[in-house]
């Protein structure tokens, strides 16, 4: 478990995994898992490692997925044992990519893009916390710093960017935006839209925040900055409601980042909750899931984007499957892949003028640099990502 210095983008910590073979070869992975201590998750990783693959072949994929998620006679999406499943399966594609002497997407159909579009979120200025900016005015409160941010991002050569100016989400979600609410939104948009004009899209990337009415009222103020998608708008488990969202505004909506197993995504599909795939390859299933999501997506007329708030190795799993994907969209980038993302990798991942550029090594295509990761241990006790969990206030939003 590696502790994610400041400014800490992408996350507090990263939770690594190591397989090696008999031969010597080493595979690394990565698990997204928000809901234990990361301790305790990489203690579920050697159980479920010590329980169904140690001993076994790596190439044996699908063979180690049934009997993992079958475990306990669960057989449903659980996120916290599909995290476990995605880092030892994204290690296990590194391994077979090695043994093969080819990249994981020559094995998953072949590469179909030469470079990537990618998108970053709005970071706090250079050296400021990710978690808790320390001005008063910072880029999730300001319009004129959001949208300077924007432009910095566009300077860069990304062609989209990505924030969520809808409040913290908390514990009591879905609820109504209030009157500041909107407003507030609706000046951010803006701000975003006059500073990069039509040289880039605005991704809005709210977290599950509203009622399917509520988030209604917020799109019908975005639809005039026609941003590329609506992310969640409602949480990802009423697919009713996303439906009716998706069917009541011009915007497309995204979701995917808390969804796992080809399941719910085939549930979202067919409910017609979203025509954007959000995949996060560090929770989802890994690597093969990943490929079936995007297989279903295809058929259906939707596009994968896959998400990435965590560290380097999700994100060259990521790489990998939108290269050989027909029907990838855009790829989430942390910046532009530099500060400790790329401290962590021996040969960093390579981002050209907006574009992340598959590489041609052997399985995944990155090497965790072990010394780095080791000299910075977790020692906290805080979990990834946490909501708020107390009640807002009567009055809160109207201001």
């Amino acid at each position: 478990v590696v502790a994610n210095p400041p400014p800490r983008r992408g996350g507090r910590y990263f939770i690594f995994v190591k397989l090696t073979t008999e031969g010597g070869v080493d595979g690394i992975g990565e698990a997204y898992v928000a809901t234990f201590d990361p301790h305790l998750v990489a203690r579920m990783i050697e159980d479920v490692a010590d329980r169904f693959l140690v001993g076994r072949s790596p190439f044996d994929v699908e063979v180690f997925w049934r009997r993992a998620y079958g475990s306990g006679y669960a057989l449903r999406p659980d996120p916290t044992l599909c995290g476990v499943i995605s880092a030892l399966e994204m290690a296990c594609w590194d391994l077979i990519g090695k043994e093969c002497n080819r990249p994981v997407y020559d094995l998953l159909g072949g590469r179909v893009h030469e470079g990537l579009r990618a998108y970053t979120y709005l970071y706090p200025a250079d050296g400021d916390d990710t978690y808790t900016p320390t001005t008063e005015r910072h880029i999730y409160n300001d319009p004129s710093l959001a949208a300077e941010a924007a432009r910095d991002a566009v300077a860069k050569g990304f062609t989209a960017v990505k924030f969520d100016p809808a409040d913290s989400y908390t514990v009591f979600d879905g609820r109504q935006p209030t009157p500041s609410e909107l407003a507030f939104c609706e000046s951010m948009v803006s701000a975003l839209r006059d500073a990069v004009g039509t040289s880039a899209d605005i991704l809005f990337g709210t977290h599950g925040q509203f009622t399917p009415s509520g988030a209604l009222r917020l799109a019908r103020v975005l639809e005039a900055y026609d941003p590329l998608w609506f992310e969640e708008p409602v949480p990802p488990e009423d697919l009713e409601g996303m439906a009716r969202v998706a069917a009541g505004t011009t915007i497309p909506v995204a979701t995917g980042e808390r969804l796992t197993g080809v399941g719910e995504f085939a549930a979202v599909l067919r409910a017609g909750a979203a025509s954007i795939l959000q995949p996060d390859l560090g929770r989802s299933g890994g690597l093969l899931q990943g490929k079936k999501i995007a297989a279903l997506a295809e058929v259906h007329q939707a596009l994968l984007a896959p998400h990435c708030y965590c560290g380097p190795v999700v994100a060259a799993a990521n790489i990998q499957l939108a290269a050989c994907t027909p029907n990838f969209l855009i790829l989430e980038s942390i910046g532009d892949w530099s500060g400790f993302h790329a401290e962590l990798l021996e040969t960093p991942l390579t981002f050209e003028d907006g574009v992340v550029i598959p590489p041609t090594e052997p399985g995944l295509g990155v090497v965790l640099d072990e010394a780095v990761a080791q000299a910075h241990p977790w020692e906290g006790g805080e979990l990834h990502l946490t909501p708020r969990y107390d009640p807002p206030a009567a009055t809160e939003g109207f201001r």
